[in-house]
């Protein structure tokens, strides 16, 4: 074998001048203003056109099988390579390169699953507007779904959390104290309040005062983190970890409340809540909580598919009581309830951006802080108090404000997204 080195630029057929040419080459290093090419023959091979003799001898030359030669390319004879030679061709195979679009297109398609949040506030209004104009499409989903429905929202909660998490948000325990005291001192008082106007002032059932306090005591709503997502990203881990102590605790405040406000006219199975409040809420929350601290391959493989079947969850929650309650919602009664329940979540959203408000006003992120603790005091489980009111009441009219309530305060909560997205960048706009 020898080594052929190629000067692209024209070199001339005389043996004098290629001994020259050769003898520079060898004396000093390529500069990158000249190109060369390395090419590999068999020393077997028929090259006439090249001649030993003008090679000079190198002591730094390879052994003596391979002959070094500088030559032009239009001299290079093309039989000369030898088919047998196995040397890898510098050009890249781009055989293996099909593979990665497809990997693009599946990188997409886990961005779009895990994006399908985004998607929710239209989901759920499309969901009630069905449930207004064709019931049918959702009254499938009955009461006994609403359970297990609002167990997996807790644990793709628990799924998406960690202990850091919780770390991070228990090192402003102010914020959190007040988001607490929204919850389930303002609210519940709330509840309270148009409990006496429903009953008293409307003259209408007791059973539907005790579903507004019923909806007033339960936990906040999941929703609630997510509708703190879409506005102020980075108070999200905060929303979550009052959203997690409210229904972590809910499980005792929820049925002390409802003893103390209207235990003596209605009878409450105060044991027979906390077990259920446990079922649905503390076991999945701890479920997902224990999955996404020991088995993290798993949740990595399901947690691109929570948000999207979240989102349907939610919109069929959301519109399924509707649905089931829609001829009672059309009856003057119904309409009652409606204005009841519209200005019971309005009153607790002004209520938490009031109250942080007043207590934050010297914070750098009071704004932030205010949608946040608002978005906590004004979005209730209502699911959960549905759930209550058709298990422990043997009332129905109990259930129909929190039927009401879980359309109603979504609707109302994402219609505050937008707004507070729209000032936010007003905002920006001026301050830039």
């Amino acid at each position: 074998m020898f080594v052929e080195i190629k000067n692209m630029n024209s070199i001339s057929s005389s043996s004098s001048s290629s001994y020259s040419s050769s003898t520079k080459v060898m004396n000093k290093p390529l500069s990158q203003s000249s190109l060369f090419s390395l090419r590999y023959y068999n020393c077997n091979c028929n090259c006439n056109n090249i001649s030993s003799s003008s090679i000079p001898f190198h002591s730094n030359f390879p052994p003596n099988n391979i002959r070094l030669a500088v030559v032009s390319s239009s001299r290079l004879p093309l039989k000369c390579a030898s088919s047998s030679t196995n040397f890898s061709d510098p050009t890249p195979n781009h055989s293996s390169h099909p593979t990665k679009p497809v990997k693009q297109s599946f990188l997409s398609i886990l961005d779009i699953l895990k994006n399908s949040n985004s998607l929710l506030p239209p989901a759920i209004v499309s969901s009630t507007l069905l449930a207004l104009i064709f019931p049918p499409s959702l009254t499938w989903f009955t009461t006994r779904y609403f359970a297990p429905a609002l167990g997996f929202l807790m644990f793709a909660v628990g799924v998406n959390s960690s202990e850091k998490d919780f770390i991070e948000a228990f090192n402003r325990p102010a914020e959190i104290a007040t988001g607490y005291f929204g919850q389930f001192v303002v609210k519940p008082l709330l509840g309270y309040l148009f409990y006496i106007i429903a009953v008293t002032v409307f003259g209408l059932p007791t059973g539907i005062g005790a579903g507004m306090v019923l909806v007033a005591c339960v936990s906040g709503a999941q929703l609630s983190n997510y509708a703190t997502f879409l506005t102020d990203p980075e108070m999200a881990p905060l929303s979550i970890v009052m959203t997690s102590l409210s229904t972590a605790s809910a499980v005792f405040v929820t049925p002390l409340l409802l003893l103390l406000l209207i235990g003596k006219r209605l009878p409450i199975d105060v044991k027979g809540m906390v077990f259920s409040i446990t079922q649905i809420v503390v076991v999945p929350i701890a479920v997902g909580l224990l999955l996404n601290r020991f088995f993290p391959p798993i949740c990595n493989a399901i947690r691109p598919f929570l948000p999207p079947l979240s989102v349907l969850t939610a919109a069929i929650c959301a519109g399924a009581p509707l649905a089931l309650n829609v001829e009672c919602i059309k009856s003057p009664l119904g309409i009652s309830i409606l204005l009841l329940v519209v200005a019971f979540h309005l009153s607790a959203f002004i209520a938490g951006y009031m109250l942080s408000g007043s207590v934050f006003r010297d914070s750098p992120d009071v704004k932030p802080l205010q949608r946040t603790i608002s978005f906590e005091t004004g979005m209730q489980s209502s699911l959960l108090a549905l759930a209550l009111a058709n298990k422990f009441f043997e009332d129905p009219v109990v259930g129909m404000p929190p039927a009401i309530s879980t359309a109603i305060m979504s609707l109302m909560g994402f219609g505050l997204v937008l707004i507070w997205n729209k000032s936010g960048k007003h905002e920006t706009k001026q301050s830039t």
